[in-house]
């Protein structure tokens, strides 16, 4: 299924600690690692928010 990758990013952005981003893209156990995490201590979600900028809209996840 085809994802938006600007509501991707925006959930990344505002709830990326939580990992809700991660399961709007289907990929639940990375989401419930983010969740327990905060966001692989923030790191993750900056690499998120890169990699999401560089995908092109939409994309598969």
């Amino acid at each position: 299924m085809l994802k938006n990758k600007w509501v991707s990013f925006f959930l990344c952005l505002f709830l990326g600690v939580l990992g809700i981003h991660k399961f709007y893209e289907g990929k639940v156990i990375f989401g419930i690692v983010y969740l327990l995490t905060g966001g692989i201590f923030g790191i993750g979600v900056i690499v998120d928010l890169i990699l999401l900028l560089f995908k092109p809209n939409p994309y598969y996840p």
